[in-house]
Formats: structure tokens, C-alpha cells, sequence
């Protein structure tokens, strides 16, 4: 099943009836809520129905649609708005859109440096770690450049569906050291696609061009063992 926020991002309310229920929690057959996954935070949504209104903890898929848990113990019946904080969600566009700029200029200028890991943050930064060695920790503290360099460029943002396989063979479009995106239940791959700067698998949601999000600064370059290098990237204020 494919989440609305891959397909139609716009989407931040969502009118649907119950197909199942438990004390707690609404099983709906579509949802605006990125559930969470990849480094970036979940959505901030809540849940309206005829007697009351909640906050959604966690949304988790099952062969029927998509679980949404809330806090507190009702039971709900019939229709439901779900509503998702349009605010949140775009900072976590944002914040990722710059991280897959940052892994790109990464990649390309360390030599196909892999991602060892990633985290988005409520508070404007991301973190970014890659399997590098501490001789490169001065050459990190130098990318804030290239980066708002890609976001004057102005460079459009797109995403499509590719088969699993066909992707897994394409140098560069599975980024991460250790973790291969998984394989959708129609067999492809999402793809996110930055201008000729870069592609590579991704589920989560992003900007529609580079110059849409803000001008940043490389806050802190730590070393994470012998080969491993985290960059904490923010705004500039």
C-alpha cells in the first residue's frame, strides 16, 4: 500500500470511515500520516469523530490499510477526519530534502561515501552520519558552500516508482552502508530524484525544489569511531 503522503502530499486531511476498531486505535483504509521511517519523525496528526478528538501516537500498516492509535481508550464507530499538522510535516520536508542534498555532495565528492545513518529533528536540525575516516572531518566542516550552492540552483524535486530489482543493480540508488530500502508489495522502489544532481530510494516526503527550503550552516563534524563521521547540519540564523 502506498501512503498518500508519496503520492498526493498535499493531502493533510482525510474524511473515511472505520473499517475496524479496538479500544484505542481505527483501522482506515487510506491515511495523510507519514507514519515515520528513514531518520525522519512521524507526522503530528490528530483524529476527529462525533464525540470527541485525540492525538495520533502511531500509525502502523496491515494487509487491510493503515492502524491509526490515539491516546485514550475510545471505541469509535462510523465516519472520522484525520488531520495533519501542516507545519511539522513541512519541516520535515525540508530537513530532508537538505539531507538528501547533503548525502548527494557527500557522495559525489567522497569518493561514493555510504550513509551510515540519519535523523531528523523537531528542533531544525538533521544529523548525518557516513563511513569515512577522521583524516576528512576538515573537508566536512566545509560543505555548508556546495550545499546552499544546490539550493540556489533551484532544482526540481520529483519522485516515481522503479522495480526493486532493477534499482538495486543502478550504482548509487541504495545509499545506506548496511540497509537496503525495502521492497515495496508491488515489487518496486520508490525514487526521489533531485534535478542531475541525484536519485536514490527514499519513502519519505520532501520539497518540490531545492530554493524552497532555507540557506544552512554545518553546526558540529564528530567522529563516531574509526570509521564513521556525523555532520549536524542546521538553518543559518
Amino acid at each position: 500500500m502506498h501512503l498518500l503522503c508519496q503520492g498526493a502530499p498535499q493531502v493533510l486531511e482525510l474524511e473515511a470511515d472505520v473499517l475496524d476498531t479496538r479500544p484505542g486505535a481505527v483501522l482506515l483504509a487510506q491515511t495523510p500520516v507519514f507514519p515515520g521511517g528513514g531518520g525522519q519523525l512521524p507526522d503530528r496528526a490528530s483524529i476527529q469523530w462525533s464525540k470527541g478528538e485525540a492525538d495520533i501516537r502511531v500509525v502502523k500498516s496491515d494487509e487491510r490499510g493503515w492502524w491509526h492509535e490515539f491516546d485514550g481508550e475510545a471505541e469509535i464507530s462510523g465516519p472520522v477526519h484525520v488531520s495533519v499538522n501542516a507545519a511539522f510535516r513541512r519541516l520535515m520536508c525540508e530537513l530532508h530534502t537538505l539531507a538528501h542534498v547533503t548525502n548527494s555532495v557527500v557522495f559525489q565528492n567522497f569518493g561514493g561515501a555510504l550513509l551510515t545513518g540519519a535523523q531528523l529533528s523537531a528542533d531544525g536540525t538533521f544529523r548525518i552520519d557516513f563511513d569515512l575516516t577522521g583524516s576528512e572531518a576538515d573537508r566536512l566542516r566545509a560543505l555548508a558552500d556546495p550545499i546552499n550552492d544546490v539550493i540556489r540552483q533551484d532544482l526540481p524535486i520529483r519522485t516515481y516508482q522503479m522495480r526493486w530489482d532493477e534499482a538495486n543493480s543502478v550504482p548509487g540508488l541504495f545509499r545506506s552502508k548496511s540497509v537496503s530500502p525495502p521492497r515495496q508489495a508491488d515489487g518496486n522502489v520508490r525514487i526521489v530524484e533531485i534535478g542531475d544532481l541525484d536519485r536514490q530510494a527514499c519513502g519519505g516526503t520532501h520539497l518540490g525544489s531545492t530554493a524552497q527550503t532555507r540557506p544552512v550552516r554545518i553546526l558540529k563534524v564528530d567522529n563516531k569511531g574509526r570509521q564513521n563521521r556525523r555532520i549536524k547540519v542546521g538553518f543559518v540564523d
